[in-house]
């Protein structure tokens, strides 16, 4: 088997394409939860702790004096733990969508109603006569 042939037919499988699906919308959404989080809850967690971006939270290394991190990091190193803490927080909350997500599947699975029992196959008429020859000599 050639080389271009194992991968077309490892490329074609359903599962690398499900996978290939998942990631696309796993960016998409890791895009919505930055947002959510950029854009919504860090001003609000900003505001209730003094109105400080938490992106700016920086201690520097280099010993340069900046009041943004863009412009510490162009003058030296930093330790910029206020972007840790912004990423940490898009972590926590995607997780936890992921966690409700997936809990909600399974909660779906285990509600689907198992399929209701066959009936009982009918007995074969050859069985039934042969039961009755059983029952009759036993009588006799």
């Amino acid at each position: 088997m050639s080389f271009v042939s194992e991968f077309k037919e490892f490329a074609v499988k359903g599962n690398v394409m499900d996978l290939a699906v998942g990631v696309i919308i796993g960016g998409a959404f890791g895009k919505i939860v930055d947002s959510v989080v950029g854009d919504l809850i860090m001003p609000i967690i900003g505001k209730i702790f003094g109105g400080l971006d938490f992106n700016n939270y920086f201690i520097p290394l280099s010993g340069q004096t900046a009041a943004t991190l863009v412009e510490a990091k162009k003058a030296g190193a930093v330790f910029a733990y206020g972007s840790f803490l912004t990423i940490l927080l898009n972590f926590v909350i995607l997780a936890f969508i992921i966690f409700l997500m997936v809990k909600q599947m399974n909660k779906l699975k285990r509600e689907a109603p198992p399929p209701p029992p066959a009936p009982p196959a009918p007995t074969p008429e050859d069985v039934l006569l042969l039961r009755e020859i059983r029952d009759a000599l036993r009588k006799a």
